[in-house]
């Protein structure tokens, strides 16, 4: 995990691997900025959407105990997004390396539409 500062505020990077674990032990909110159409095309098993496009820090779910994790296609957004939140105050924050591209690299599951029937199925490249 790597370690920049934003606003005074520090942005953890976590790997793909990295996310899975915090998925699985519960330690993390992975939300997923991407449109609401590459969400529902593909996305995380348990992540939520938030798109950037209608992004509000102040509107974002009480994660208790938990780090908010972002994650998009690539980074890129989800690295703007956390500026916005390091910007309002809001910590500790973290956002994904690599974005869902990056997990599919990791080959870690991800739910996805079978073009042939139209359903939601569990791929792992």
């Amino acid at each position: 995990m790597k370690t920049e500062d934003l606003h005074g505020t520090a942005l953890e990077t976590w790997t793909p691997e990295e996310v899975k674990a915090g998925i699985d032990e519960s330690r993390i909110v992975l939300i997923d900025v991407r449109t609401p159409y590459e969400y529902g095309f593909e996305h995380i098993p348990g992540a939520l959407l938030f798109p950037m496009s209608s992004f509000e820090a102040s509107a974002l779910p009480d994660q208790g105990s938990k780090r908010l994790v972002f994650h998009c296609g690539s980074g890129i957004r989800s690295h703007a997004i956390a500026e916005r939140c390091a910007s309002a105050g809001i910590q500790p924050l973290a956002h994904m390396e690599g974005g869902l591209a990056g997990w599919k690299a990791a080959k870690l599951p991800y739910m996805a539409i079978n073009p042939t029937t139209g359903a939601m199925s569990v791929k792992q490249n």
